[in-house]
């Protein structure tokens, strides 16, 4: 289970700050996605902030349990949030990604407990 956790760690662990980069450079596609469920471009700071942390928590984590189980649930609770904005604008198009990474961030959270 530790490997299958570190497996995931990682990869959230780099598309997460790159996600989180482009909230930070207010990518246009970005500005677009957000701005059709009703994000503020005051938030992106703060979103992007959340989702690094999520992902250094989660590697960080591979060494210290405790952290690598508190970012999961909040990357799960970040993304269940993302998805819910996403079905409440009928936004079914920005649906997909936020729903892969909540997917990926329950298993990061399920192993990490499991192997903790």
């Amino acid at each position: 289970m530790f490997v299958a956790y570190v497996v995931i760690a990682v990869l959230l662990g780099v598309l997460l700050p790159v996600s989180a980069s482009l909230k930070f450079r207010r990518a246009p596609q970005v500005v677009e996605t957000l701005g059709k469920v009703g994000v503020p471009d005051a938030w992106f700071p703060r979103l992007g902030a959340l989702e690094a942390a999520g992902g250094l928590g989660l590697l960080v984590g591979i060494w210290w349990a405790p952290l690598g189980v508190a970012a999961a649930v909040g990357l799960v609770l970040y993304f269940l949030g993302a998805a819910f904005f996403h079905v409440r604008a009928k936004d079914f198009a920005g649906l997909p990604p936020a729903a892969v990474i909540l997917v990926l961030s329950v298993v990061a959270l399920v192993l990490r407990l499991q192997s903790a």
